[in-house]
């Protein structure tokens, strides 16, 4: 059991429980707990179901590497949801291989940079200089490299974070379900209360 205990679908609001069973039959979530667990904020479930939707179209750097990114983050963030999932058609498991063992196999340039970025990005951001840059100039636009940092930094929070919930845990949960917490907030205590 995850380390917060997923809302059952039957305890579920409407809206977020018709995202859950159609991401899931649709093949856009490759399984429902995590959405079980975000839906606690039901504006939280509301909007990663809208990003996902729309994950990809209008991008200058197109589905596939975005797609490769977001692997490559799970992989990363030892995300298991999303490390098994595939949400373009054109990613194949010699794909997912080169991603593990980089200058394996057939990434185009942008690809390769692109996921060079991210792992740079995720274990030394400090490393990322002028060179990385005129590098990544060479094959992106300006526009392309903005999208890139965000693809980037908003996969790795999101990845970290669904590791930590333990997502396929066998462990009782730490916090068990409870519909009084859904959409609900518990009052901070005052400074002179603490003292």
């Amino acid at each position: 059991m995850p380390r917060i205990e997923p809302i059952p679908l039957d305890e579920m609001a409407p809206e977020p429980r018709r995202i859950i069973e159609e991401g899931v039959a649709s093949g856009m979530y490759a399984t429902p707990i995590p959405l079980q667990i975000f839906a606690y904020k039901t504006q939280q479930i509301l909007m990663t179901n809208a990003a996902r939707s729309v994950w990809g179209k209008e991008s200058l750097l197109g589905g596939r590497i975005l797609e490769l990114l977001r692997i490559r983050s799970a992989q990363l963030g030892e995300c298991q949801p999303c490390m098994q999932s595939r949400k373009h058609d054109s990613i194949t498991d010699e794909d997912v291989a080169c991603l593990l063992a980089p200058g394996q196999g057939e990434l185009t340039e942008q690809e390769r940079l692109a996921v060079q970025f991210l792992d740079l990005l995720s274990a030394d951001h400090h490393a990322i200089d002028d060179e990385v840059y005129r590098e990544l100039g060479k094959v992106f636009t300006a526009a392309q490299i903005i999208e890139l940092g965000f693809a980037c930094a908003n996969s790795m929070g999101l990845h970290r974070f669904i590791h930590t919930l333990d997502v396929y845990g066998s462990s009782d949960p730490v916090i068990a379900f409870s519909p009084d917490q859904v959409d609900s907030v518990k009052e901070a205590a005052s400074p002179a209360d603490v003292s």
